[in-house]
This record gives structure tokens, C-alpha cells and sequence, in this order.
């Protein structure tokens, strides 16, 4: 089978890995189909990778807990494989909006992995995080030990417990779930980007500063035990993280019918970047000064997290190319470009 004869379905697609996935999949060469309710997202997104791919993308505006919509759907398309994104992803917000998340992203996905049984599709490769794992130093590798501290990451727990039962139980399912750390950055072209309601990470924050949309930064704490006592992360370039979707999703596509595999990867640099260090390579890609302000320490945060993606490395031939300057070069120019996002307003 030729791959413009592979036919996949990406969950989320709209959003902002989602996209950019989107786009690394088509330009490989695979035929796309994008599912989304725009809760967190924009149908402009769907214009925009259509004119970066020279394309024309499906898309169907589904809520992935409709059972009966997802079903017909994958019964008259028949896809080959699912990527999944979709889901509530702020960590704050599952905190105080609990069974709202548990609702979307848990039940969601057990109606998706309900449907993709009944439409015999058994190829997934789902968007875990590594905020599934216990605190500990790091850098973290994919055999430590699991639990979230927060309902976000509890979500992502509960559903690669729910993939590891389903592998065990079934003759053929292929799953890889991989746990991202910090995407930042945006497409080249500066048409898609990461367009969030209100900024929960670093990098979409430094940017809304940028161009006067906020005041300043606030850094929370500058006495952590790290080179300059701000809070150091692990950041992966999206494009670098879409291109890990791809090649997970083509080591379970190689696989014979009846074949089973539950494969689970770190996607990250392997290196961390502190909070005054995001900030200066942003101030020197933009040519902007970035005002901030120290204020305390948030109660659950960790010093530094920071991935060991030696395993994708070695089985996927996978490694993130681009640099945190790359990032923030490519972050401003989506900004400037795109002041209000993907509004018109």
C-alpha cells in the first residue's frame, strides 16, 4: 500500500501539535483527515495547512465523545490509523475544573478506542505528556515511576493505563504513546502557531509581552537550585515533535496484521532551558526587551524536568534538530505576523 493510500485520522487536529502533525504527515506523503470540535482551536487553522501543503484537508467537527457521529464516520472512511490529540490541556484550569477534564479527555478517549474497535481500526499513537510522572531527578526516563500529580496529567495516567490493558488483552493492537515535554515554537511559514485563550506555558506568555498584549513576565522564583534559580524545562521545537508523531506512527504502519505492540517514548532535547535563559533568547531572536518580574515559588513546581529521548533516538532514529532560538525566532515571527492569533479582529 502506497501512502497516499494510508488514510489517517488525527484527533485534535486542528490544535496546535495537531497542526503541525497535520502538515508533517502530508508532506510525507499520507492522506489526512482532520477531527475536531474547535473548543480550544480555530477552523481557520484547517486554511491555513491547506495553503502551506497545497492540499485540500477533510475535516469533520466532531466532539470526540459523540459515539454515534465518530462511528459512522470511521465505518464510510475506514482509516488506517489514528493519531490522537484531542483533549483539554491546562494544567490549572484541571485543577479547578476537574470532572470537566476527566469527562473530555477520559471518556472521550474510551469512546474513541470504543470506536476504533467496532471499525476494526487497531493502529493509535496517542498525545501522553510527562506530567505523568512522580517527581524525581531527572532526566526522566520512560521506566520511571508514573503519577500525576494534578487532574491533567492524572488523565493522560488514566489513558495509557487503558491502552496497556487493551495491548494485553487484544491479538493485534498497535499503540505508541508518546510523552512530550515542552513544545514550543511554530511552522516556518508563520501561518500556524500556538493561539491559547488565555497563556498557561512560558514561551506563548513571552510572546503576548512581545507585542504589548501583557505587561510583563512573572517568573515564579528565582532561588531554585539551578544555574540561575529559575525553573529549567526541557523545550522541543514543534516541528521537531511533529516529526516524532511521524515516525512512530510509521514504526507501527511496518508492522504485519498480526503483529501487537505497545511502544512508549519520550519526546524532548534531552536538555533544559531556565526561565532568564527563554527569556534572552527571545530578546535577542525578536530584537524586544521582555520585562519581568520575580514573584514566588508556585506551590507543585519542580526545579527542573528534563527528558531522556535516548529511546526514540535508538528505535525511531528520532532527534530534535532545531534550537530554543530556532523556537523563539519562529514564535515572534508567528506573533507579529499574527497579533491576535488566527481572529481577524
Amino acid at each position: 500500500m502506497s501512502k497516499s493510500e494510508i488514510k489517517i485520522l488525527c484527533t485534535g487536529g486542528a490544535g496546535y501539535i495537531g497542526s503541525h502533525t497535520v502538515i508533517a504527515l502530508i508532506e510525507e506523503g499520507y492522506s489526512v483527515h482532520i477531527l475536531d470540535n474547535f473548543s480550544n482551536s480555530d477552523p481557520e487553522v484547517v486554511n491555513r495547512i491547506e495553503k502551506i501543503t497545497k492540499v485540500k484537508v477533510p475535516f469533520f467537527e466532531i466532539d470526540i465523545r459523540d459515539k454515534e457521529r465518530m462511528l459512522d464516520l470511521f465505518l464510510k472512511e475506514r482509516y488506517n490509523a489514528v493519531i490522537h490529540f484531542a483533549g483539554l490541556k491546562a494544567v490549572g484550569v484541571s485543577v479547578s475544573q476537574p470532572l470537566e477534564y476527566y469527562e473530555n479527555n477520559v471518556v472521550g478517549t474510551i469512546r474513541l478506542l470504543e470506536v476504533m474497535k467496532e471499525a476494526n481500526c487497531n493502529i493509535l499513537v496517542f498525545s501522553s505528556s510527562a506530567t505523568v510522572y512522580l517527581p524525581k531527578p531527572t532526566p526522566l526516563l520512560e521506566t520511571d515511576p508514573l503519577g500525576a500529580s494534578n487532574p491533567y496529567g492524572q488523565t493522560k495516567f488514566m489513558i495509557e493505563l487503558m491502552m496497556k490493558d487493551i495491548y494485553t488483552a487484544s491479538k493485534n493492537t498497535k499503540f505508541s504513546i508518546l510523552r512530550y515535554f515542552n513544545p514550543v515554537g511554530c511552522h516556518p511559514s508563520s501561518l500556524i502557531g500556538e493561539d491559547p485563550e488565555e497563556p498557561n506555558n512560558l514561551l506563548p506568555y513571552i510572546q503576548l509581552v512581545s507585542i504589548g498584549r501583557k505587561e510583563k513576565l512573572f517568573v515564579f522564583g528565582n532561588d531554585w537550585p539551578t544555574r540561575d534559580g529559575t525553573g529549567v524545562r526541557d523545550y522541543i521545537h514543534v516541528t521537531d515533535l511533529a516529526n516524532g508523531h511521524v515516525k512512530a506512527l510509521e514504526k507501527l504502519l511496518n508492522l504485519s496484521n498480526t503483529d501487537k505492540t505497545l511502544d512508549i517514548y519520550n519526546l524532548g532535547c534531552g536538555s533544559g532551558i531556565s526561565v532568564l535563559e527563554m527569556v534572552k533568547n527571545f530578546e535577542n531572536a525578536s530584537g524586544k526587551q521582555i520585562p519581568y518580574e520575580i514573584i514566588n515559588r508556585r506551590p507543585g513546581d519542580l526545579a527542573s524536568v528534563i527528558a531522556d529521548p535516548s529511546k526514540a533516538e535508538k528505535e525511531l532514529g528520532w532527534k530534535a534538530k532545531h534550537s530554543i532560538f530556532d523556537a523563539c525566532k519562529s514564535a515572534y515571527d508567528w506573533q507579529f505576523n499574527n497579533p491576535n492569533g488566527y481572529s481577524k479582529k
